[in-house]
């Protein structure tokens, strides 16, 4: 009697070789940097037409604005490595508070600081309240180039707090009420403060968590 054919064995397919993944690296520690940013400094760290940035005055490798500050506004700047942070400052949703000393030009008048108080009309609408005084000339490092003056009109400074972040919303603001803006400095952002910086100096402070 034949015998049954036999069954050819079935290869096995061969298994891929596992692989291995690089462990990922730790998260870089949240940095914050407090800095004094002078006049005529562009927000950035590059710029192609050869004008002043951030790059001459931070080499810190890695970390970039939480925000913005006009070129030809002077003060606080913050800078971060850490995006939720970076956002918590920046975004206007969070409405974290912003103070500025402000010399305009003319005398203030108390009809014109409750204008600021309840919110002004501005060409992309009206803003928030803000809280407004006049102050006593501040001391302050001197602006390079210096203000110009017309000597025929006076000068005062006002303290503005607002929580928006539109473009040039404060020189704006003091525009809209009939005083021109000629200084604006950020002093304070939220409970960080220029105290103790000099114009184009920074110092590194604890990351909130």
């Amino acid at each position: 009697m034949p015998l049954p054919p036999r069954s050819t064995p079935r290869r096995q397919a061969a298994r891929p070789a596992p692989v291995r993944r690089q462990p990922k690296a730790p998260p870089a520690e949240p940095r914050l940097i407090l800095f004094n940013k002078p006049f005529d400094v562009l927000t950035q760290f590059s710029d192609d037409q050869g004008r002043a940035t951030l790059k001459d005055f931070l080499d810190i490798p890695g970390i970039y604005p939480a925000g913005r500050l006009d070129r030809d506004s002077e003060g606080l700047l913050l800078l971060t490595n850490d995006g939720r942070l970076q956002a918590r400052i920046a975004d206007p949703r969070h409405k974290l508070p912003k103070t500025y000393w402000v010399q305009v030009e003319g005398e203030v008048s108390e009809a014109q600081l409750q204008q600021l108080r309840d919110g002004v009309q501005l060409n992309d609408g009206p803003t928030l309240p803000a809280q407004a005084r006049q102050l006593d000339e501040p001391t302050l490092w001197p602006r390079t180039p210096p203000v110009r003056f017309r000597k025929s009109v006076p000068t005062c400074w006002l303290e503005l707090i607002i929580r928006e972040g539109r473009n040039r919303q404060v020189r704006r603001m003091t525009a809209a009420v009939g005083l021109p803006t000629l200084r604006l400095v950020r002093v304070r952002i939220g409970d960080w403060t220029l105290q103790g910086l000099e114009s184009g100096a920074w110092r590194e402070v604890p990351a909130p968590r």
